[in-house]
């Protein structure tokens, strides 16, 4: 039995290769995308950015490889930190350098600059990759 289970999902047993399903390897370095490049001055580190925000645990079978969401500012006040002062997690104080006020940015972070093998109080799994997508809507 395991040698036909086999030959049906490698092969489909006529010498052609099955359809294969999507990569699933998550990112090992950061991930930076810009849906929308805003204007003005870029941010820079020692600057205080003021976003919002939406993250979830990064899924590349989910549709825009967006898994469960775990955080959201939306509906709350946006959230202001200063910028390379390690308030927030590594993948955003590295990401979000260079934004600029209105711009909206996809971050996929990985588990190394996120929160590693500890995860995040039961809400972030350990060895976790996330998957951000924040916008910039002041800088002081």
């Amino acid at each position: 039995m395991l040698p036909w289970l086999f030959c049906g999902l490698i092969t489909a047993c006529h010498g052609r290769p099955a359809h294969l399903a999507r990569a699933t390897a998550a990112p090992v370095t950061l991930k930076i995308l810009d849906l929308r490049r805003g204007e003005g001055a870029p941010i820079h580190a020692g600057e205080t950015a003021v976003v919002d925000y939406t993250g979830w645990i990064y899924d590349p079978s989910a549709p825009q490889d967006k898994g469960r969401q775990f955080d959201s500012s939306l509906g709350r006040a946006p959230l202001s930190f200063k910028l390379g002062a390690g308030r927030v997690i590594k993948g955003w104080d590295e990401g979000l350098v260079g934004m600029r006020v209105g711009g909206r940015r996809r971050l996929v972070i990985p588990p190394a600059l996120a929160y590693g093998e500890r995860g995040a109080q039961g809400v972030i799994p350990p060895n976790a990759t996330l998957l951000f997508e924040v916008e910039l809507v002041g800088i002081q």
